[in-house]
C-alpha cells in the first residue's frame, strides 16, 4: 500500500477542475459546463480514492488517466445506452434485447403517433374526453372472441389488477404445480401477496385434481386462479385438473376462473409446423371469465398485458384506481392497434410479422444466407463453418421446443471465442452471438436478411 506522502504527490498531480474544463478533448461533447464540471469532480474524487489504497501510479500518469476518465463518462452518458443491436443469439424472444422486433406498420404508426398529436382520449366524434382503452378494445375482442378487453403495461401487471380487483381480501386457488416465476426472480406466490389475495396453494408439484380445488373452496374464496406453465414443462408423474372442469367447478359455485396465460397466442401454431399451445379464443370459448397474457411474445407487439374476457368482470377492472398507475402510453397503444390489424389477416403474418417470419424461415433459406456470408469473408485469420444447430422461442414460450437452425461458427488464429464476442458486441452497431462447445458461432435465425451485410463487415474487420 502507498504511504500518506506518495498519496499526498498523487493528489497534488491533480489537474484543477477550471484548469479541466478547457481541454480541448471535452469540447468536442454536446454538454454544458455545469454539468461537465460535475463530472470532473465525480471522476476526480474516484480517482482520490484510488490513490489512497493502490499502488503503482506515478505523477506523470495522473493528468491522463483522469481524462480518459472523464471522456469515457462523456461518452457514455452523450451516446445513446438504448441501442439497435443484431440478434445473433438464436433466441427469437429474447428479453435482454427487447423480445418482439415490431412489424413495419406498428413502427409507421409509432412514427406517425410521436410526431403529431394525437386522440389518445380524445372522443372525435363528441369532441369530449374518450377512453385510451377504446383504441385497441375492439381488435381485441374480434380476434379472441372476448366480449371486453383492457390493456396495462405488462403481463404481470394485468394479473396484479385482475387479482386485485376480483381477490382482495379474498381466498385464491391455485395449484401448487403452477407457482411459477416469470422472469427476473417475479414469483406469482409474491404478485399474488401484493395484488391482496390471499394465496391457497392446492394439490402437489406434480399433480393436482378436480378435488383439490373443490375441497380448498370456502365462503371466502374469490375466484379460481389457473396459471399456464408456459415457461416450463412438468413431465413424467404428472397432471393437472382440463380447463372445462375447472370452468364447470367455479360457475357451479357462482366463482370466476381467471386463466394467465403468459404468452398468449392468437393463432394454431401446428400450421408453422410446432406443438399446439391453448389458443386465447378457443380458452374464452370454453368459459373462463378472464384472462390475462403479454402483448411482445407470441403475439408480437410491444410490451404489454392484456386481459379479456366477460363484459361484467372486465368493466369492474377498468374502474380500479390502479389501472390508472398501470396504464400504457400513446407508443404502446400506437404499436398495438397496428399489430393487431395485421391479426386480420392470420395467413399473411409469416411475410408481415417479424417473430411469424423468423418461425418459419426454412433451413434451405437460412443455409443458403450463411454460405453467402462465409464467402464473402475475406480474413485470413479467421476459419468460419456452416453447421446446423438450433434456435428457441424464448421468453417463456415453448420451452421444450428446439427449432432447427444454421450457424457461422467462427475461429480464430488471435482472438479467443470469448474475446470474439466481446468485440462483436463493443462495435457501434454490436452484434450478439454466443459461445458454445468453445466455438462463436452467430445463429442466422434471428438475423435479418438485410442484417447480413453488417456480419460480412464485421467479420472481416476481425483483424
Amino acid at each position: 500500500m502507498k504511504s500518506t506522502s506518495d498519496a499526498q504527490t498523487l493528489y497534488r498531480a491533480i489537474p484543477s477542475v477550471q484548469e479541466l474544463l478547457l481541454e480541448p478533448a471535452f469540447q468536442e461533447f454536446p454538454i454544458e459546463a455545469v454539468f461537465l464540471k460535475q463530472i470532473i469532480r465525480q471522476e476526480t474524487e474516484r480517482l482520490r480514492r484510488r490513490f489512497s489504497g493502490a499502488s503503482g501510479h506515478t505523477p506523470e500518469e495522473v493528468p491522463q488517466q483522469l481524462r480518459e476518465a472523464v471522456i469515457a463518462r462523456l461518452e457514455k452518458i452523450t451516446r445513446p445506452r438504448l441501442k439497435r443491436v443484431i440478434n445473433a443469439a438464436g433466441i427469437i424472444l429474447h428479453t435482454n434485447m427487447g423480445r418482439a422486433p415490431l412489424a413495419p406498420e406498428a413502427r409507421e404508426h409509432l412514427i406517425r403517433t410521436t410526431e403529431n398529436y394525437n386522440n389518445l382520449e380524445l372522443d372525435l366524434a363528441s369532441g369530449k374526453r374518450g377512453s385510451r382503452t377504446d383504441l385497441v378494445e375492439e381488435l381485441i375482442c374480434l380476434v379472441t372472441g372476448a366480449e371486453a378487453a383492457m390493456m396495462v403495461n405488462n403481463c404481470a401487471a394485468a394479473i396484479l389488477l385482475t387479482l386485485n380487483t376480483l381477490c382482495r381480501g379474498k381466498q385464491t386457488p391455485v395449484s401448487r404445480g403452477e407457482l411459477v416465476e416469470i422472469g427476473g426472480s417475479f414469483r406469482m406466490p409474491e404478485v399474488m401477496k401484493s395484488s391482496g389475495a390471499r394465496m391457497v396453494e392446492v394439490g402437489a408439484t406434480n399433480k393436482t385434481h378436480l378435488h383439490d380445488y373443490r375441497e380448498a373452496i370456502t365462503e371466502k374464496t374469490g375466484a379460481l386462479l389457473k396459471v399456464h406453465t408456459s415457461n416450463y414443462r412438468i413431465l413424467g408423474f404428472s397432471g393437472g385438473v382440463e380447463l372445462a372442469d375447472l370452468v364447470e367447478l367455479a360457475h357451479q359455485h357462482q366463482l370466476p376462473l381467471i386463466y394467465d396465460m403468459g404468452s398468449g397466442v392468437l393463432v394454431d401454431l401446428q400450421t408453422w409446423g410446432y406443438p399446439p399451445e391453448p389458443l386465447v379464443g378457443e380458452v374464452l370459448e370454453l368459459g373462463v371469465d378472464v384472462i390475462t397474457f403479454s402483448g411482445d411474445k407470441i403475439l408480437g407487439g410491444p410490451q404489454a398485458g392484456i386481459i379479456a374476457g366477460k363484459k361484467s368482470i372486465i368493466d369492474k377492472i377498468k374502474k380500479n384506481h390502479l389501472s390508472r398507475a398501470l396504464r400504457c402510453d400513446k407508443l404502446i397503444f400506437a404499436a398495438m392497434e397496428a399489430t393487431l390489424r395485421l391479426y386480420l389477416e392470420p395467413q399473411k403474418l409469416p411475410e408481415r410479422l417479424p417473430l411469424a417470419t423468423m418461425l418459419t424461415l426454412s433451413q434451405d433459406t437460412l443455409r443458403s444466407r450463411a454460405e453467402s456470408v462465409k464467402e464473402r469473408v475475406i480474413n485470413h485469420h479467421l476459419t468460419i463453418e456452416v453447421i446446423e444447430t438450433y434456435s428457441q422461442v424464448g421468453s417463456g414460450a415453448l420451452p421444450l421446443e428446439k427449432i432447427p437452425s444454421t450457424a457461422l461458427q467462427v475461429a480464430s488464429k488471435k482472438y479467443s471465442p470469448n474475446q470474439i464476442a466481446r468485440r462483436m458486441r463493443e462495435r457501434e452497431l454490436p452484434i450478439v452471438g454466443y459461445v458454445q462447445d468453445e466455438k462463436y458461432r452467430l445463429n442466422l435465425r434471428t438475423v435479418r436478411e438485410d442484417e447480413l451485410d453488417e456480419l460480412v463487415v464485421a467479420l472481416n474487420q476481425l483483424s
